[in-house]
């Protein structure tokens, strides 16, 4: 018998950071891909706003350099990583602390090393105007935490995930952990890391947080998070991606879309957020979702905080974590100006610009009345929530021919969606057997974006 007619191998639904890397995994294994994404652009959540010359994260989640999939993945060679000062600084009763850096900066050098592409990102010193010699935060000695942090980026990961698992924050308190330095050091770091400002992550998470931070430094990509899919879009075989395309229903042999009807092909990878992919398949389960507000603010006096990734441990206000992001990396600011971005997690309140600026005065230590509010993103289903008990590793294989992959099957992070993408298509190439070229019949249609 004939083989059935397909117009491609394997047709990937959402041009997310998932779908496009699982895309390449594909295509470098031979295999004809086609990525479908309703949307204009790719990228998903991970875009950027340009106004006036800034670049503005719509949600600017920060990325690590001990990430493994962000030197893995194909298409990334590129990637240019800009690092915050190491460890982070502590807003608490009115003063800035800078905790959770290590010794001396080999640890992070080494870490810096691991990724490529990397050597231009700016090296990270204390704060300018941070005030940490008259009074020191009372989180346990430095010494004491650069061996927890110590202790936790040396463990392997197997260990960590044999723990028992609990909400992140009954973990710590179980574990014997002070309570100043919960309350003062690690509540705040994990909030920021797993937008999630009442710490019901599993605590396996949280511990895989705690060792990407220790083990590397915080960062963000070069000219916005949009740098990441549109890399990954780029570096694809032309005409592998068209936007402005909506999937309306999936099976294991085709897709139908609204625009340009049925797509044959021999799997189907679905990679949209776990919210879309449970409307195309309904039965996936749905996770709570973190929702995250992004508040971007310009000035012509930018604060003193240098390179650090400010967090406030008192939560007296709605900003969870605040950066001068322009000097993390300066592209995405026109010269003379500085970006100063914002995160609310949680519910926002009312009048949150307001209120951003009302606490950002008090963690600055600097009137903010006559800075410029350039744009405010809310994302109510932002991240989705890792609670226990939570698999690691959920399915990415529903059945011979059908996949699903994103941030939603693995942890909740670029990093997780990247790994996700990587389990899917080894699963697509086993049960295809891909070795080499494979078989493609039909033209796919002429694409076209939508109007």
């Amino acid at each position: 018998m004939l083989e059935p007619v397909y117009q491609a191998d394997v047709v990937v639904v959402g041009a997310g950071i998932a779908g496009l890397s699982a895309a390449h995994h594909l295509t470098s294994a031979g295999v004809t891909t086609a990525v479908l994404e309703a949307a204009p652009c790719v990228g998903g959540r991970m875009s950027t706003e340009k106004v006036d010359g800034f670049r503005l994260d719509r949600f600017g989640q920060l990325l690590s350099t001990s990430y493994p999939e962000l030197r893995l993945t194909p298409g990334l060679d590129a990637l240019v990583l800009r690092s915050f000062a190491p460890g982070v600084l502590l807003h608490h009763d009115g003063r800035r602390h800078r905790a959770g850096a290590p010794a001396g900066t080999g640890s992070a050098r080494g870490a810096l090393h691991a990724v490529r592409a990397l050597a231009g990102a700016p090296r990270g010193s204390a704060a300018p105007g941070a005030r940490t010699g008259a009074r020191s935060l009372d989180i346990g000695t430095p010494l004491r935490l650069r061996a927890l942090l110590g202790r936790i980026a040396t463990t392997p990961v197997e260990r960590l995930l044999a723990r028992p698992e609990l909400p992140a924050a009954q973990a710590l308190v179980a574990r014997g952990t002070p309570a100043r330095t919960v309350d003062g050091f690690l509540r705040p770091l994990l909030a920021a890391l797993l937008c999630d400002p009442e710490l019901t992550t599993s605590s396996r998470c949280a511990d895989l947080a705690l060792r990407s931070f220790a083990a590397g430094r915080l960062c963000v990509p070069e000219g916005g998070a949009e740098v990441l899919p549109e890399l990954l879009a780029g570096a694809l075989p032309p005409g592998t991606v068209h936007t402005g395309v909506r999937v309306t229903s999936v099976s294991t042999t085709s897709v139908t879309t609204a625009e340009h009807g049925e797509i044959r092909c021999r799997a189907v990878l679905l990679a949209t957020d776990a919210r879309a992919a449970a409307e195309l398949l309904p039965g996936l389960r749905v996770p709570d979702f973190h929702p995250v507000t992004v508040v971007h603010h310009t000035t012509d006096e930018p604060p003193a905080t240098g390179t650090s990734l400010l967090l406030d441990a008192d939560r007296g206000g709605p900003v969870a974590h605040t950066a001068v992001v322009s000097e993390v990396d300066p592209s995405r600011a026109p010269a003379g100006r500085a970006l100063v971005s914002s995160t609310v997690l949680g519910a926002p309140p009312e009048g949150v610009d307001t209120a951003v600026r009302m606490h950002l005065s008090r963690l600055y230590g600097t009137p903010t009345d006559r800075w410029e509010t350039l744009a405010v993103h809310h994302i109510p289903e932002a991240v989705p929530a890792m609670r226990p008990p939570h698999d690691l590793h959920r399915p990415v294989r529903l059945l011979a021919g059908l996949y699903v992959c994103g941030d939603h099957r693995d942890t909740s992070t670029v990093q997780g969606a990247l790994h996700s993408a990587r389990r899917a298509a080894a699963a697509v190439l086993a049960d295809l057997g891909a070795t080499g070229s494979m078989h493609r019949a039909d033209p796919l249609p002429a694409f076209r974006k939508a109007a």
